[in-house]
């Protein structure tokens, strides 16, 4: 069976608060992509368009932050939530998602993120179409600012790894000019790979140093993008989507905020925005 013809199961990463999000104190994912009154307050959260937007399957929702409040607006949809205990790393919030992700018989998986609204329907087609050729695909982009991003590492037309900048800011000028694609956080996976990957993964915590109020604590961590070093080990190939920068903007930020609403309303012929 093609990739384009089977069932996939999403699952959407919902459970964060957006710390940089100054002045909001809800979930970030119900920010909305139409302001009302002002940049917070406004309807059509960003999680409602991702949802959207994804390809016909089951769908899992990985929930901490205001839980109830994502269940709440998400209620009428026929979607599965899942509890990540502790807001441990994007690789943290795939590991709450593997009841879920053991339930399904789904031979494909999209993972994605609940604050990336704008990409398209016919990307994440793409995205899952990519499978007929590799086992598992990311989506990519050229940055106009590398900024502090993760690169991609090719090997001809696939991904020999998820290099970050932490890492390749070290590297020699050349070495440095030769990474053009950036890692977006958006995949695509044959879910009978990904399975046994999962304990694998739990098995790879990073200790990262987080600021909690005036002080610095060391927490643990899980990476998604541990899965492309795992899938390398194994001698399985990771391709790659390419799409407009624009398309895979995060809201992190209000800045960021209101550049996806701005672009929604471009989208569908709307005013911009002025907040």
């Amino acid at each position: 069976m093609s990739a384009q013809a089977q069932s996939t199961a999403s699952v959407v990463f919902a459970a964060g608060k957006g710390s940089r999000m100054t002045g909001y104190e809800g979930n970030k994912t119900l920010l909305p992509l139409v302001p009302g009154e002002s940049l917070y307050a406004g309807h059509h959260p960003l999680l409602l368009e991702v949802l959207q937007n994804l390809p016909p399957g089951p769908t899992g929702i990985v929930v901490n932050h205001r839980a109830e409040e994502v269940r709440g607006a998400t209620r009428h949809l026929p979607v599965t939530y899942c509890h990540q205990p502790v807001t441990n790393g994007t690789g943290g919030a795939l590991l709450a998602a593997r009841d879920f992700l053991e339930s399904m018989e789904a031979e494909a998986v999209v993972i994605t993120m609940g604050d990336v609204p704008l990409i398209r329907k016919e990307t994440y087609r793409r995205l899952v179409e990519q499978l007929n050729s590799h086992p598992m695909a990311l989506l990519a982009f050229a940055p106009g600012d590398r900024a502090q991003y993760g690169m991609l590492e090719m090997d001809g037309d696939r991904v020999a790894r998820i290099v970050e900048w932490k890492y390749w800011k070290d590297f020699p000028e050349e070495k440095r000019n030769r990474l053009r694609l950036c890692n977006a956080g958006v995949y695509s996976v044959q879910r009978r790979l990904l399975l046994p990957c999962l304990d694998r993964l739990e098995a790879m915590p990073h200790q990262v140093m987080k600021q909690r109020g005036d002080q610095w604590v060391e927490i643990q961590e899980y990476f998604l993008t541990d899965l492309v070093e795992l899938m390398g080990r194994d001698g399985i190939s990771v391709g790659m989507v390419v799409v407009d920068e624009d398309e895979v903007i995060g809201v992190d930020t209000p800045e960021s905020l209101r550049r996806v609403q701005a672009a929604f309303a471009r989208s569908r012929g709307g005013a911009v925005p002025d907040f």
